[in-house]
């Protein structure tokens, strides 16, 4: 390799795709304190991380099928895709703390409690994912989603 070779850098390595991740991230867990601080959580649920956790699976249901609907991944899209959605998205959705939570009601002999927290939210979180996609695709078809 000469002075004046270098090795391609990955594009999703690219400084701008990660510090547009990075700022999304710091965005997303604002959004995310924002939420916990409006809705408490009652007892041992831990209500503000679930709610959080359905919503953001229902908006990159969304947001990741209305960009794919609208064609090739372009420079201005994949900026929305990563921004966004791994970006805010990540840093609003915490399945860390959901997991984390659901552990701790599991280990302290609330088996039940964690059981009926974890399972249904994670599979109410894969249906309103693709709930997600199904709107975003019904807007697209009548129109309103350009």
């Amino acid at each position: 390799m000469t002075a004046t070779s270098r090795t391609p850098v990955r594009d999703y390595l690219a400084f701008r795709w990660l510090a547009l991740v990075a700022v999304g991230g710091a965005v997303g867990t604002a959004l995310r304190m924002a939420v916990s601080a409006i809705v408490p959580s009652e007892g041992p649920f831990p209500i503000s991380v679930i709610v959080v956790n359905l919503s953001g699976a229902f908006i990159l249901g969304w947001l990741l099928e209305a960009l794919a609907l609208r064609g090739q991944d372009t420079i201005a899209r994949r900026g929305i895709r990563l921004g966004v959605g791994t970006g805010v998205l990540g840093g609003y959705t915490t399945y860390s703390a959901f997991a984390v939570a659901s552990d701790g009601l599991i280990d302290t002999d609330n088996l039940a409690v964690g059981l009926v927290i974890a399972l249904p939210t994670v599979i109410v979180g894969v249906v309103l994912a693709s709930l997600g996609a199904a709107t975003a695709r019904t807007l697209q078809r009548t129109g309103q989603g350009r």
